[in-house]
């Protein structure tokens, strides 16, 4: 069913690259405040400046990864230690939670700006997903996805929703460690095993593989197929819809 194996009875989807193609809008914030904050900070250490890389950059230490967490494993790559803040910080300090909360100013300016759009074979995925009975959750790193999801139309969609405000709320670590994912199971009331993860990010399949779960999807839109099958993915495919038809 939806090429799944037969006892896979729940979706848990990520949203950002999966269902929406916000994770352009994502990437293209993440580029802006990082290489804002590798100017000053470049400058201020008398280092040179290196741009950020919003293709290996963003896919090896960013996407999927809760904000705070992809703000410190980039920065760690550069060799560069931040104090942590707090989640009050204005978007002008450096500190972890600044640099993130600039990078979320930039996706909300975005997001009022109408740049949410949906993959249509996303779409058409999770309507089959529903009418074949099929549950379905949303396990997203962003704490803007319940905006997104309505800014998309598709919140009616989906019947439980994990997210970074969740994750900060129940102390959960972020992916690739599988915790928001088997929250998300555990309130569908469905076992780990009988549950689909669907992601685009390296971090998403690896906390998929990670959980146990019954089939860890990949959704290749950037060309990095190899990458996601050696993080964890099962099968990768390039849009949902290929699903239907297997």
């Amino acid at each position: 069913m939806l090429g799944l194996p037969t006892h896979v009875t729940a979706c848990l989807f990520d949203l950002d690259g999966v269902l929406t193609q916000t994770a352009l809008v994502h990437n293209a914030a993440w580029k802006l405040t990082f290489d804002e904050f590798l100017e000053k900070w470049s400058a201020q250490h008398g280092q040179e400046f290196v741009p950020f890389d919003s293709g290996a950059d963003y896919h090896q230490y960013v996407d999927g990864r809760q904000r705070a967490d992809g703000v410190r494993t980039f920065l760690a790559s550069r060799g560069i230690t931040l104090p942590e803040g707090t989640p009050d910080d204005g978007p002008d300090l450096q500190t972890v939670n600044g640099v993130g909360n600039r990078k979320n100013l930039l996706v909300l300016q975005k997001i009022k700006e109408g740049a949410v759009q949906v993959y249509d074979g996303s779409v058409t995925y999770l309507k089959a997903a529903r009418d074949a009975g099929l549950r379905r959750a949303v396990v997203s790193a962003s704490a803007n996805c319940k905006d997104v999801l309505e800014a998309a139309g598709i919140a009616d969609l989906i019947e439980v929703r994990v997210d970074g405000i969740t994750a900060r709320e129940q102390n959960l670590p972020g992916k690739p460690a599988p915790d928001t994912f088997l929250l998300a199971a555990q309130q569908l009331g469905v076992p780990p095993e009988n549950c689909a993860v669907y992601e685009d990010a390296l971090a998403g399949v690896a906390a998929g593989h990670a959980g146990k779960f019954g089939i860890t999807i990949g959704v290749d839109r950037v060309g990095q197929t190899q990458a996601l099958l050696d993080n964890g993915a099962d099968i990768v495919v390039t849009d949902l819809s290929e699903l239907l038809t297997r």
